[in-house]
């Protein structure tokens, strides 16, 4: 039995060499028990390979009995701690449809998710890898997070050794200190030997693992990490880690603290270092990596690598034993924006009817009062009613300060939604289907999309925070990926091509592109296919489209919770002034059920709020969302016309050509088209 403890994922931007998916997939093909997910000051990966291990244990149950209910799927995935769903944005390749794949082969085993992060310190000269132990420890970890990026800018993290003291609890650490046989020691000392990494740090050697500091008290357990180089002195390495152990009084434990899933990707690890490092390949150097051993490894590799040093396997197979934390194990709560004592259901009812009595102050069609009954007893059903208030208390909100507000996509197809005044598209109007929007078959919650002026809708964004604190409030991140035009530019500059022949290479794809440049297109631009740099590029491209660039903020996803965002996952300062963002975006969220409310910013509402007050300055007309006159005939004139130049929604070329040909005479026509 072996375990890999310690693994870098592309989420450790311009590091890792590999998706978390494929780590997971790698070692559940090798026969891994475990693996650790542990990226550097963050969690941000984790959610992929959690949802992946799932998707691994549906095609593993499926592969045993096609007849498998899929109630029985979900249970053995429970059992094995993972998710039901893949990552519907992939960050994985799909092979091309009329290439015939091969079937799936069984996975060796289905190993445990740990789940950690690579830590380091201001005041320390090693790393340390943090795993949670349990959902306590987990909560501790994300908070320990959390502090050390609300220190600095977006992107970075500053932690002291004073911070695990007080977050460290529970936690299975790794020390991962420099290599002992680099030579870093001073002139004065004695040959041979290299300064302990602890000196100065109150942790000087010599010392039993429980004075190592009042920083290690309260973790769960400390172990000196064991890792080879693959350059032909591993067992001279070994030998001075053991010693260094010793002197410690610390465990050893083994890792091969892999950058990849397989060696293949060396070049393209060396690739991503220069990007980081703003290189190119030949003045890259000794930060190239020095072979291809930086992959995960099977149980017999483990064996034959730490020969001489079983203890250390064994301790690694005890501390992943320990780790019990699943991310399964996270309970979501949702605000439960009870006020002066009434229940969600009971509110969302009450104000459900005085805004029918809003909406239709001549009484409200009989059809219409059975379509919002029905609606409500779904949502009573489902439980969605503070989902319902919170959306409904941010859009009350923003009327009280004037700011236009408008919701839309599936939420129109809510009677209940236009109620409420998230949305004026009446049911008389265009034919509903509740279903489309809540759908008791389809068990998914709802997705309420609610724009506001562009120029105003910071006011909203801080009046969130400001009601439930940012410890409970966050924007969820956006992870920016490399497209075929950045991956060219990108890599192009690493591997040494001029300016020139990357704006010419960049020129033949789409923005959004993920496909690869054909030999015919490279000739017509002057290129030669068959030239070995030219062609190793191209290969790079395609590796590395579809990896994280870097995190940036969502255009407007708040997750909103009962209890402390930061004990569910990390909050980091965002690029823009008093804005915080989680680690995970939007997938990441949905894939654990996680609920977010979408505050969108649209300037189209900018242009109706000022046309609408330079009515009322010039016309006399107090018009409203709401009391704009419907099915203008001269407006539909406009619109068969093609003049829609600067009209949301039907103002791109597309539309413009469409429009003409279209014709739409009435709002339901808009809707069709």
């Amino acid at each position: 039995m072996a375990v890999e403890l310690v693994s870098t994922t592309n989420f450790t931007f311009l590091s890792g060499a590999s998706h978390p998916e494929e780590m997971v997939e790698r070692a559940a093909e090798m026969g891994l028990k475990a693996i650790g997910i542990t990226d550097r000051m963050s969690l941000a990966g984790v959610v992929r390979a959690h949802v992946r291990l799932k998707e691994i244990a549906r095609q593993e149950v499926d592969r045993k009995d096609p007849n498998i209910t899929g109630r029985d799927v979900v249970a053995h995935a429970k059992r094995i701690r993972s998710q039901t769903r893949i990552d519907p944005s992939s960050r994985l390749e799909e092979p091309p449809p009329n290439i015939s794949q091969p079937e799936p082969q069984p996975y060796r085993s289905l190993p445990k998710l740990l789940v950690g992060a690579r830590l380091s310190f201001e005041d320390a000269p090693f790393d340390l890898v943090a795993l949670a132990t349990d959902r306590p420890a987990y909560a501790r970890l994300c908070k320990l997070l959390t502090q050390g990026k609300q220190r600095t800018r977006k992107g970075g993290c500053i932690l002291y050794l004073s911070d695990l003291e007080r977050w460290g609890e529970g936690l299975a650490a790794l020390l991962l200190t420099p290599d002992p046989l680099i030579a870093e020691s001073p002139s004065d000392a004695p040959a041979g030997t290299s300064p302990s990494p602890f000196e100065g740090e109150g942790l000087g050697g010599g010392q039993p693992a429980n004075s190592l500091g009042r920083w290690t008290k309260n973790l769960h357990s400390l172990h000196l990490a064991i890792a080879p180089a693959y350059d032909g002195r591993d067992a001279e390495r070994f030998a001075a880690r053991a010693a260094e152990a010793r002197a410690l009084g610390l465990p050893l434990a083994a890792t091969a603290d892999p950058l990849m899933h397989r060696g293949g990707r060396r070049r393209l690890a060396d690739i991503l270092t220069c990007i980081r490092e703003r290189c190119t390949v030949e003045t890259l150097g000794t930060r190239a990596l020095p072979n291809a051993e930086r992959r995960l490894r099977a149980p017999e590799e483990f064996a034959r690598l730490f020969a001489g040093h079983e203890e250390a396997l064994a301790n690694a197979q005890e501390i992943a034993k320990a780790c019990s934390f699943s991310l399964d194990d996270l309970a979501y709560e949702y605000p439960d924006e009870i006020v002066a004592g009434e229940r969600p259901q009971v509110r969302l009812e009450r104000l459900a009817e005085e805004g029918l009595d809003w909406r239709y102050p001549d009484g409200v069609p009989p059809e219409t009062r059975a379509l919002v009954e029905r609606e409500l007893a779904l949502i009573g059903k489902l439980g969605y009613a503070p989902y319902f208030l919170t959306v409904h208390d941010v859009v009350a909100f923003a009327r009280s300060r004037g700011i236009l507000v408008q919701g839309r996509g599936s939420a129109a197809n809510s009677v209940t939604c236009y109620a409420l005044g998230i949305t004026e598209i009446a049911p008389e109007r265009i034919t509903m289907v509740f279903e489309r929007f809540v759908s008791e078959a389809r068990n998914e919650p709802p997705d309420i999309d609610v724009d506001f002026e562009h120029e105003r809708r910071e006011e909203v964004i801080q009046h969130i925070y400001e009601r439930y604190g940012r410890e409970r409030a966050g924007l969820t991140a956006t992870v920016i990926h490399f497209r075929s035009r950045a991956a060219i530019r990108e890599v192009g500059r690493a591997m040494g091509l001029s300016e020139d022949v990357t704006a010419a290479l960049s020129g033949q794809v789409w923005h959004w592109s993920r496909e690869a440049i054909h030999d015919r297109r490279l000739r017509e631009i002057g290129l030669d296919p068959s030239d070995p740099r030219l062609a190793q590029t191209l290969d790079l491209v395609e590796q590395i489209i579809g990896f994280p660039r870097h995190l940036s903020q969502h255009v407007g996803g708040f997750v909103i919770t009962a209890g402390r965002l930061d004990e569910l996952c990390p909050i980091e300062n965002a690029a823009m002034e008093g804005r915080t963002v989680i680690e995970w975006d939007k997938d990441d969220i949905d894939a654990l059920g996680i609920l977010k409310v979408d505050v969108l910013a649209l300037g189209m509402l900018t242009c109706l709020r000022k046309a609408l007050d330079l009515l009322r300055l010039h016309e006399g007309r107090d018009l409203t969302l709401a009391t704009i006159p419907k099915e203008d005939p001269a407006v539909y004139d406009m619109l068969c016309a093609a003049d829609s130049l600067g009209v949301f929604q039907v103002e791109s070329r597309a539309q413009m050509n469409f429009l003409p040909r279209m014709r739409p005479r009435n709002f339901y026509d808009l809707v069709i088209e």
